[in-house]
């Protein structure tokens, strides 16, 4: 595998940096909550059906962004973690962001040097909910390598209730991470990429539930769709700066907030009836989505959704 050397030749980067801007809050540093989608109609039959099992690792192409520099938001488990570990596989360097959890941002980090290298990667702890910790977290990027060619607005949160009791500090909280956290960060990436002349990519990380309905998640579901949007709209709008913007819709994914689901037979079984694949997907198959869209294999895709969800999205359309 590729390592990811620093920028700066063989000056050890910091391990972490703080943004003072964070505030105090409860985040949930992911992507997707437990996708339970209420169908009707006929269920797929997992007993007959190929599972289409992940891509193993050994078989993923290696050093697909070498020379890369890729910010993670919400990078200290679950999706975030998964593509901040496979973008140093491929060989880039990796600043990892979080919020609540620095002993998993830690576990990034390790996980990422084991593969790239003592430096290939650092955390930066801030709340992405708060404009100024976006920008300082795009200043603190580019401080320690001089340069980021990617950003990955990962973090996201859900507060569950239903519609006539959603509180607006529960409404805001989910808006502010989700939606607000996406935006201020692809601005702040987006001018700094303007100022020093330079190409960018943006991968935004949504869920089915940009498109599907979720009841007592409508708070999320908006802010999902909302991130959809302006996949599309910034696409037009950066594109003349050299900045391509898509986004990865996944499914039901094995990534802790999921670990209801995971551990109670039933509606693990009810879940995978509805999806065609027969399986929960796994991290891997988001990272490697994200690899795709970060890396110069795509240099004429923007604008784009990408569905990765074992075919829950158009089984859940069918039979309603």
């Amino acid at each position: 595998m590729g390592a990811c050397p620093s920028a700066h030749g063989k000056d050890k980067v910091p391990t972490e940096t703080v943004l003072k801007s964070s505030r105090a809050g409860s985040v949930s540093e992911t992507a997707e909550p437990a996708t339970l989608l209420r169908t009707s109609g006929s269920k797929i039959n997992s007993s007959s059906v190929p599972t289409g099992d992940a891509l193993p690792l050994t078989r993923a192409i290696a050093g697909r962004l070498a020379g890369k520099v890729a910010i993670i938001t919400g990078g200290s488990k679950g999706i975030g973690k998964g593509i901040a570990i496979m973008f140093a596989r491929q060989g880039a360097r990796v600043i990892v962001n979080y919020r609540s959890d620095p002993a998993g941002a830690d576990d990034t980090v390790r996980e990422c040097e084991a593969i790239g290298g003592e430096g290939c990667a650092f955390k930066v702890h801030g709340d992405v909910g708060k404009k100024e910790a976006c920008e300082a977290l795009i200043e603190a990027a580019w401080s320690k390598w001089g340069k980021v060619h990617v950003l990955v607005n990962n973090a996201g949160m859900e507060i569950q209730g239903d519609f006539l009791d959603v509180t607006e500090r529960d409404y805001d909280r989910v808006m502010d991470v989700n939606m607000k956290g996406a935006f201020f960060c692809t601005q702040a990436f987006a001018r700094r990429c303007r100022d020093a002349g330079q190409r960018g990519t943006v991968v935004n990380i949504s869920s089915v539930h940009e498109d599907l309905p979720f009841p007592g998640f409508t708070t999320y579901c908006a802010s999902k769709g909302g991130m959809k949007m302006m996949t599309r709209n910034l696409s037009i709008e950066l594109a003349g700066i050299g900045i391509r913007v898509n986004n990865i819709a996944p499914g039901a994914i094995e990534t802790p907030i999921n670990a209801s689901v995971l551990k109670d037979p039933e509606k693990l079984k009810d879940l995978l009836s509805k999806i065609p694949l027969t399986r929960l997907g796994k991290p891997e198959d988001i990272s490697l989505c994200a690899v795709y869209l970060a890396s110069d294999e795509s240099t004429y895709v923007t604008g784009t959704t990408i569905v990765v969800d074992g075919g829950l999205t158009w089984y859940y359309i069918e039979h309603h």
